[in-house]
């Protein structure tokens, strides 16, 4: 797998975009010169004044129209950096999201959705403050510098050489302040991790926490992480804060200091004299070069904040694929399901799983059969790739499932205990906004299950929002068996979906798995499911055997 590299996307980003990338580069070029153009029009029209001459009409004309202009190109070329912002972000979380595809499945039991959820909004969004708040900025107001520098030079040697003499230190100053912010950036970054994981628990066991009293428990636990943000966040500001005065300090200062120098005989006269035009032009760009360095330390915390994004984001990007390779392709001759020797635990000195093996041809019918806890929803979990066996191997079809790819978890579907809807229509619970999925597969799918009367009564049928209040438990059950079956997989995990449903509703849930289940291989964690419809029985764990007899 190729290493991810920031630049990778920005690259990306400018071949599909390049027309906005020549445009926000010669703005910021052309900012830059029309810049330093007002001031010396001004000096101009202040000297012929100071002769007692009248002031050139067309002087005066030509420095209004460089001021609107100089205010035109600057807001032009700020909404161009912020939509070539908009682009990177863009570019960066569709390659995120791509990249989501080719995961393993383990990937998504060993990180917490909050870090993934984190990474996808405030981690790329600090790349967007990188580039329009941060290194084209930056770039922006270092040409300003630059150009402003020159004329500087030509005008007023000795403020060249005070300038060049305070410019070095205050970057010395600016170099400290940023590593500083890194730190505080970092710990911020983390700490806003931890808060987008907690946050979602809490919502998502709240129930829990009111039967248990343990309101405060996950208050304290809340409030910690953001306690954590804001003392990051504090430090960060603090250093902010400092630089502005400091810089506006050295401003006033150097100019202080020229003034003194001009009214100075001798050499400092011939350094640093000056006619009064060429006073207020020189002051003016005194506060036009301190201005962009002013600016340079809010881009710096941005860059330092979005420097601690970006390793998060790249440790995604870099986070092994395991494709599979020419040999690994599915091969349907093989069993569909086989487990050799299977040892795993979640804890290395708990074995759930230990040299246990089972074999499913294409189309066979089975149950596992075993007390709680001997493993049978691990064996799930291992089939749909979650977990990999610490010895022993895992095959679908002869292929091992933590390597799926999109196309290959087609293969297989699982109908868990409940029902997990998603935000939408009742026709997005089917086909969770596949595009590839039509409207007859959905139909069909619903059909099978015996659902597709209910919904027709619904007012605006498959189309209506979905809530759990329009659905029984039974048939809630009952979708969650057509979102299975809409791809047509070849083969169904059930796992204990009847255990919570009345006699009524269980049958016809049955009688939808039973039409399910046809021509696929099945097989399903159910006592009730095997002796209704009958198939093989494969006990797992020790006592397994003594239910065999039961």
């Amino acid at each position: 797998m190729r290493e991810y590299r920031l630049q990778d996307s920005l690259w990306k980003c400018i071949r599909k975009n390049p027309l906005i990338a020549i445009l926000m580069l010669v703005s910021i070029i052309a900012c830059a010169v029309i810049a330093v153009l007002p001031p010396l029009i001004l000096g101009e029209i202040v000297d012929a004044l100071a002769k007692g001459q009248a002031a050139d009409g067309s002087l005066i004309a030509r420095y209004v129209l460089l001021l609107i202009l100089a205010s035109l190109l600057e807001a032009l070329q700020q909404g161009l950096i912020a939509l070539f912002g908009q682009k990177i972000t863009h570019t960066l979380r569709s390659q995120m999201a791509q990249k989501l595809n080719v995961l393993p499945s383990g990937f998504f039991i060993s990180h917490e959705a909050g870090d993934t959820v984190s990474l996808f909004t405030n981690d790329v969004d600090t790349v967007e403050d990188l580039f329009d708040e941060g290194i084209i900025s930056m770039f922006s107001d270092a040409l300003s510098i630059i150009s402003i520098m020159v004329v500087v030079f030509q005008k007023a040697r000795g403020l060249g050489y005070l300038l060049c003499i305070a410019l070095p230190l205050l970057f010395l100053m600016t170099r400290k302040f940023q590593k500083n912010m890194l730190k505080a950036q970092k710990e911020n970054r983390a700490a806003v991790g931890r808060t987008s994981r907690i946050l979602p628990e809490t919502l998502r066991n709240g129930r829990t926490i009111r039967v248990y009293h343990l309101h405060d428990w996950m208050f304290r636990r809340y409030s910690q992480s953001i306690e954590e943000s804001f003392r990051a966040t504090d430090r960060s500001n603090l250093y902010d804060s400092i630089y502005s005065p400091i810089v506006i300090e050295v401003s006033a200062v150097i100019t202080g200091l020229m003034m003194l120098a001009s009214a100075k005989g001798g050499n400092m006269q011939s350094l640093f004299g000056m006619s009064a035009g060429t006073a207020v032009a020189v002051i003016a760009y005194v506060g036009k070069v301190f201005t962009p360095l002013e600016s340079i330390g809010m881009e710096i915390q941005n860059i330092q904040s979005a420097a601690a994004g970006i390793s998060r984001i790249t440790a995604f990007m870099n986070t092994e694929e395991r494709p599979l390779t020419e040999d690994q392709q599915a091969d349907f001759a093989k069993p569909a399901l086989e487990l050799t020797d299977v040892s795993f635990g979640y804890a290395q000195d708990q074995p759930v799983l230990q040299d246990f093996s089972m074999r499913l041809e294409s189309g066979e019918n089975a149950s596992l059969i075993g007390r709680t806890g001997c493993g049978k929803s691990t064996i799930f979990r291992l089939l749909n790739g979650l977990y990999e066996p610490q010895t022993g191997s895992v095959r679908v079809y002869g292929m091992d499932p933590v390597c799926f790819n999109e196309k290959d978890r087609q293969i297989m579907a699982t109908v868990e205990q409940s029902f997990h809807p998603v935000e939408g229509t009742i026709r997005d619970q089917i086909s969770l906004n596949d595009p590839a999925i039509s409207e007859e597969q959905v139909k069909e799918a619903l059909k099978l299950c015996g659902l597709q009367d209910v919904i027709d009564k619904l007012p605006q049928g498959m189309d209506t929002p979905y809530s759990s209040s329009l659905f029984s438990q039974g048939q809630q059950q009952l979708l969650s068996i057509a979102r299975a079956v809409v791809r047509k997989p070849r083969i169904m995990l059930l796992d204990e979906i009847t255990a919570s449903l009345d006699s009524a509703t269980e049958e016809q849930v049955m009688n939808a798995l039973q039409k399910a289940g046809e021509n696929r291989t099945v097989l399903s964690i159910s006592h009730r499911l095997y002796e209704k419809h009958g198939g093989r029985r494969i006990p797992v764990g020790r006592d397994a055997e003594s239910l065999l007899k039961d």
